[in-house]
């Protein structure tokens, strides 16, 4: 898989205050290495929308990760909120999670990732327009 990388990504990375730039980091890695495992994905773009590090791919749906100095203590994963993504979140991981509203997978700082889990829910929001169709998006 090709990242196509945008050079001010890195730039907010290193504006995170240190316990939080570790867990995006981290975020973040597990988000290029669920990328690089997703069949017939050849390239991703890793730029800016919103200030925030974002991930494009041609068949999928936006998924967006950042932290907010008004809730400091969390960080989150956002998918487009008009998109039928976290609502199947919910059906299928309703008790791994917590969500906010329709758009997004918020973490606590000190808590541990569900990684296999959240590895599932990036897949489908980086396949979404081949899977949208399916009940449960094919999941």
């Amino acid at each position: 898989m090709e990242l196509i990388s945008d050079p001010r990504v890195k730039d907010v990375f290193d504006q995170y205050p240190t316990s939080v730039k570790a867990q995006l980091s981290n975020l973040r890695q597990l988000l290029l290495n669920t990328a690089s495992e997703v069949a017939g994905l050849d390239k991703l773009e890793e730029t800016l929308k919103w200030g925030e590090p974002s991930y494009l791919t041609k068949h999928g749906s936006t998924v967006r990760i950042d932290w907010k100095n008004k809730k400091p203590e969390q960080f989150a994963i956002y998918f487009k909120c008009a998109s039928r993504l976290v609502n199947t979140f919910k059906t299928l991981y309703g008790d791994k999670f917590e969500f906010e509203g329709d758009r997004a997978i918020i973490f606590q700082l000190n808590a541990k990732i569900p990684e296999k889990e959240l590895k599932h829910c990036i897949s489908l929001a980086l396949t979404y327009h081949k899977v949208k169709h399916l009940p449960l998006l094919g999941a």
